[in-house]
């Protein structure tokens, strides 16, 4: 077993190698390019190509060198793949178009750090092997769920939303489609120097993806659809929370509204009421006399006041909630995961300077985290699981929130990101997570994309970006548990780790050799 482990891992005869420049500047051009895998271009392949060209660079290099070419991939990565960012900075913050690109360069940098260090990790404790490269890089993957709070975007298996390797979504998460597609890329690699040995497991992943699609964890229930409308209000973000322009904004949500009292569900966008509950309490009860009067259940985006909680400084306790009113209809939820430079401003004391324009946004400060304890909404004698924006983004999360739940629910208002990828990169996430859990997803965005998107995570129906727009559907509830709702990612993360201890044990000497030699 040793010997035929070894010879999976005993990395090439030493060749010479080219200088330093040439692999950093095909890293840096190879993460740049990853993000076109992803939604809305779908150019997947790229997926494969992207980190294959990282496995190479990385090719008998010593940590210090992997170090610096993981970093330029990272940066590539996430200032090509999170160019978004600077429609919020720079068009609604008022920040100068220079200092916007060179805080995201900031960003970039910093996240690139991530790539950094798991290739200096590779490069100094493992062998040069698709089965240390691959979970390594899960493991790194889902580290950026939560260090620092996390900025869980750009994962390598979103590429394949809605394509054959999703099927490893239910049994263990989009950690899995993101570890299948590493390893191909760095196994095609591998193949390419003639090494023919690496078609096997290469061939046996696809295999295991194909045999996955038959098994079925979910289906509808034997009871009557669920009718749901979704209100598309396409409030401009830089009148939204002009003081002048609230009134209009509850007048264009209750319009579009008016012809779909009578079915069982209505849905605002995330904060499409932009002021608090204890601002608005006569519209609240008109709006939720007429949901009682037609028989339908409404949920809404609201900032909420509690005013049972403060903070230890007796501060008020504000949160981005959503809140059901109406017929057959009750719940709460305040958001957990706040997005940071989009939602609020970490240290804004110190950094009022670079982002004047938001001070004074209430999307934007003083939010406070919701209880990771929720309970999800009860609709109709359904339970809908709710998500506000990015916390579709956290693969546990949702998973979490999910569980007893009929039905997936998430608002949003991603005219922040206007015209760019951001939004379009934002529903393929709540795809996977429709894929993960098993079930319907409803999607009710300000300006876009507004969708319903089935448990195999495909979108059924979905209104036009950047219009008012009303969009009806008729969902089934869903019974039965996927694999990944019952445990989590914990499979693929226990397996990535087995892998990496495997090979370090087994580790060819000259891994530690080539280590004190090139320090």
């Amino acid at each position: 077993m040793r010997a035929s482990f070894e010879k999976l891992l005993n990395p090439s005869q030493q060749q010479k190698q080219l200088p330093l420049i040439f692999p950093l500047m095909i890293a840096l051009i190879s993460g740049a390019i990853f993000s076109f895998a992803l939604a809305p271009f779908h150019w997947w392949w790229l997926a494969i190509l992207s980190p294959a060209l990282l496995y190479a660079s990385l090719h008998e290099r010593s940590a210090k060198q992997a170090f610096g070419i993981g970093w330029a991939y990272g940066f590539g990565l996430w200032f090509v793949g999170a160019f978004w960012l600077y429609t919020s900075i720079h068009e609604f913050g008022n920040t100068h178009a220079a200092l916007s690109v060179l805080m995201i360069a900031i960003m970039a940098l910093v996240m690139g750090l991530f790539t950094a260090v798991q290739t200096w990790l590779y490069r100094r404790f493992f062998p040069e092997t698709p089965l240390t490269f691959a979970p390594i890089w899960i493991v790194f993957e889902w580290a950026k769920t939560w260090v620092f709070t996390g900025f869980p975007w750009l994962f390598a298996g979103y590429a394949f939303t809605e394509r054959y390797l999703d099927h490893y979504a239910p049994v263990f998460g989009v950690f899995a489609v993101s570890f299948v597609v590493i390893l191909l890329a760095s196994a095609l690699v591998e193949i390419l120097r003639r090494k023919w040995l690496w078609i096997i497991p290469s061939a046996f992943f696809l295999v295991l993806a194909w045999a996955f699609s038959f098994i079925q964890f979910v289906e509808p229930k034997n009871e009557k659809p669920l009718s749901v409308s979704l209100i598309q209000g396409n409030i401009p973000q830089d009148l939204k929370w002009l003081t002048e322009y609230q009134g209009k904004t509850l007048e264009i949500y209750a319009q579009l509204s008016q012809s779909e009292w009578g079915r069982d569900l209505i849905v605002w966008p995330e904060s499409s009421i932009p002021l608090f509950q204890t601002d608005i309490p006569d519209f609240l009860q008109l709006m939720n006399q007429q949901a009682k009067n037609t028989d339908t259940a409404w949920v809404t985006g609201i900032p909420y006041w509690d005013l049972k909680e403060s903070k230890q400084n007796g501060a008020p306790m504000y949160y981005n909630a959503m809140i059901a009113y109406g017929s057959d209809a009750s719940g709460l939820y305040k958001k957990q995961r706040l997005v940071p430079f989009g939602e609020y401003i970490p240290l804004s004391g110190l950094l009022s300077w670079v982002l004047p324009a938001l001070q004074n946004d209430p999307s934007m400060s003083g939010f406070s985290r919701g209880s990771s304890t929720q309970k999800p909404f009860n609709i109709k004698g359904h339970h809908l699981a709710a998500a506000i924006c990015y916390e579709v983004a956290y693969p546990n999360l949702t998973r979490r929130n999910a569980q007893d739940s009929d039905f997936l629910v998430t608002v949003s208002n991603d005219a922040w990101f206007k015209g760019t990828a951001g939004p379009q990169q934002h529903l393929q996430m709540v795809q996977m997570r429709a894929i993960e859990n098993g079930r319907w997803f409803i999607r009710a965005t300000n300006t876009g994309v507004t969708a319903f998107i089935n448990p195999e995570g495909h979108i059924v129906k979905q209104a036009p970006s950047d219009k008012r727009a009303v969009l009806r559907g008729d969902l089934p509830a869903m019974q039965g548990q996927t694999l990944y709702s019952r445990l989590g990612d914990w499979p693929i993360l226990i397996f990535s780790i087995l892998l990496l201890i495997l090979g370090w044990i087994y580790r060819p000497r000259q891994v530690d050799i080539s280590f004190k030699s090139r320090r």
